[in-house]
């Protein structure tokens, strides 16, 4: 299915007044041939009064970013997308069957439907509501919060993220008469892209994991390359609507977190390696500083220690060097021996 683009002239206000002015005329016309018993020329005005009203059904109103997928009588005609004023034949029909789907997302066309359009009653002691549904389907780039997933990453740790996808439709007749509703179907193409992408990542750096899979281990993870995720999650996105007539602009994290059965336990994990780098850290800097202790006394010929004696300085340096806590110095007033 190709769209086509109807290049209807914006002739919406002529064919109003010309209909409001056959309106009138055919009133007129009904009380004058009923006062002079004129009755061919009375039922023909009668007639035209009762089936006028069909003409004004094919006035189309289209704002900017808008369009309008006429059918007639079954079939595909043609797409109205620049905005304006127009008159299309009055049998054909409008067709959106997305226009009742409200998903987590930035209104649609018709998602502002102020409070005065709503009605409800209650029958029964049953409440229902009602509100007017547009036929227009939005141009504009709308964005899609879908629901947090809880997934496996490539380790198999369960992991909570969410995604926002930003997206318009590019060709309306594949989004009509391709699929069911190409809402619906871009929140499930959303849900099932994103696991086969987060599958592939671990949610931080290990060891012997490929994520290009060109079989060499990487650094590739999900908190780290959130840019490379997003972009391999818009292009899987996009390989899947595209039978759909659906453009994605852009596709970004928006949450990212361990799952609450693991996270406590993930959570020491980290404390624990960090706490080993910071030692690691204070390690290497204090036998830095002893080496150069020891230097620093044997160029300037302040003292001259044995072994034995440089072990001692050496482990009394790394003990004041790596302790957590204010050392406690010792005076020896006698001997150095």
């Amino acid at each position: 299915m190709k769209e086509k683009i109807l290049d209807n002239r914006k002739n919406g206000f002529i064919m109003m007044i010309l209909f409001i002015s056959l309106y009138i005329l055919a009133t007129v016309l009904c009380i004058i041939t009923a006062v002079h018993e004129i009755w061919p020329l009375m039922t023909l005005s009668i007639i035209y009064l009762s089936i006028g009203w069909i003409p004004f059904m094919g006035l189309k109103v289209l704002k900017p970013q808008e369009a309008l997928v006429l059918t007639l009588f079954g079939q595909y005609i043609g797409t109205l997308k620049d905005a304006g004023f127009y008159f299309v034949n009055p049998f054909c029909t409008s067709v959106n069957p997305a226009a009742k789907t409200k998903l987590n997302q930035s209104g649609d066309v018709d998602g502002g439907v102020s409070s005065h359009n709503r009605f409800s009653f209650s029958t029964n002691g049953t409440v229902y509501e009602s509100q007017p549904v547009s036929k227009k389907i939005s141009l504009k780039v709308m964005t899609l919060n879908n629901n947090r997933q809880k997934i496996n990453d490539c380790l198999g740790n369960p992991v909570e993220i969410g995604i926002a996808v930003m997206w318009q439709v590019e060709d309306t007749a594949k989004a009509v008469f391709n699929v069911d509703n190409f809402k619906e179907y871009l929140s499930l193409q959303c849900d099932s892209a994103l696991r086969n992408i987060v599958r592939v990542y671990p949610y931080d750096v290990a060891p012997n994991v490929d994520t290009t899979g060109d079989g060499i281990a990487d650094e590739g993870s999900l908190r780290g390359s959130s840019e490379i995720v997003a972009e391999r999650i818009r292009q899987e996105i996009q390989t899947k609507v595209e039978n759909a007539g659906l453009r994605i602009l852009e596709a970004r994290i928006t949450y990212l977190a361990y799952a609450p059965e693991i996270a406590a336990v993930m959570l020491q994990r980290q404390q624990a390696s960090a706490i080993i780098d910071a030692r690691k850290m204070i390690v290497d800097g204090a036998v830095g500083m002893v080496e150069m202790a020891l230097e620093r006394l044997k160029e300037n010929n302040v003292v001259d220690l044995d072994d034995e004696r440089k072990a001692v300085m050496v482990s009394n340096l790394l003990v004041v060097l790596c302790g957590n806590h204010d050392a406690q110095p010792v005076v020896n007033s006698g001997s150095l021996y």
